[in-house]
């Protein structure tokens, strides 16, 4: 009976930290879509958007496109953040729990977030190259696809089966791993320094009589924890992008590979030009999106009584 009993409380722990995962990251995704997609648009360098700073982008995207505009792709987005962020947190949480026992180190809690971020990764992919695609869209001068459907239905058709929807999936992972491993690490570091330094204004005690990080709290963690991952990364995050809209961009090639993207950005644009470029709107949306993400899942923790 206690076997049993353990089982299913490992499994209802489970359930509930993919459904909170999941809550956190949509929640997180819809409320910077209007950044995501301006940073998609500089970092794949638009025609119609390249030239434009964040403020002038904005505007010319609403003069363009109207409020919609804004949230072109957040639906293929929504279907892959889902799943992506429920499998992350859920699998941080397996992953720490069975790291941390076998070696109880900072390197052990470094590998629990870029292990989870990679698991995520390898089975939502294909969604986020819809997404790229949709997003790359400009309402009356580029509009290759009708939705979501369509999208997969013509990579599928015209750019050779299933290989364009892994396409800049290495240089994804590979900076999944920073990215991720960081986001966590820096999160629970700050969240132990609050709960152990300034617990009489950072915490509250829940129904089980333990601390808990207070809202704000939990979003300036998370907020400066989606500063520093998003630096060491960036780079790799431009490639990607890159190499997921290949075939639709001025200068895009499908036939380079990770390395080649990288090395034609650096000798076509220079690094702070090409490797860079939309950093600053890329912190005006990562250090809010990790924020609300990382908040809205301690919040449901609070609830589900996780």
């Amino acid at each position: 009976m206690a076997s049993s009993s353990t089982s299913t409380s490992r499994k209802d722990y489970i359930l509930k930290s993919f459904f909170a995962g999941g809550i956190a990251g949509c929640c997180a995704k819809t409320t910077t879509a209007p950044l995501d997609r301006l940073k998609i648009l500089l970092q794949a360098r638009s025609v119609t958007y390249s030239h434009l700073g964040i403020t002038k982008g904005f505007r010319a995207i609403y003069h363009n496109e109207g409020w919609k505009g804004y949230y072109k792709g957040n639906g293929a987005m929504m279907i892959r953040v889902f799943p992506y962020a429920a499998i992350q947190f859920m699998s941080y949480e397996q992953y720490k729990k069975i790291l941390l026992s076998m070696y109880d180190n900072q390197a052990m809690k470094l590998a629990s977030g870029s292990l989870a971020g990679i698991t995520a990764v390898i089975f939502t992919y294909p969604l986020d190259v819809i997404r790229a695609r949709l997003a790359y869209q400009v309402s009356g001068k580029l509009q290759l696809y009708d939705g979501i459907f369509d999208a997969f239905r013509k990579l599928y058709q015209t750019e050779g089966g299933i290989r364009p929807f892994y396409r800049g999936y290495f240089p994804t992972v590979l900076g999944m791993i920073p990215y991720a491993g960081l986001s966590f690490y820096t999160f629970e570091t700050l969240k132990m320094v609050c709960l152990e330094y300034i617990s009489n204004i950072a915490t509250i005690i829940d129904r089980k009589g333990e601390k808990r990080l207070r809202i704000p709290a939990s979003l300036l963690c998370g907020g400066a924890a989606g500063a520093v991952a998003q630096t060491v990364s960036y780079p790799l995050d431009v490639v990607r992008r890159q190499m997921q809209l290949a075939t639709i961009i001025p200068d895009g090639s499908d036939k380079r590979n990770w390395l080649a993207v990288l090395r034609h950005v650096i000798n076509k644009y220079g690094i702070a030009g090409g490797l860079y470029r939309g950093l600053s709107i890329n912190y005006y949306r990562a250090i809010p999106q990790v924020a609300v993400s990382f908040a809205t899942y301690e919040l449901l923790k609070r609830v589900l009584n996780i």
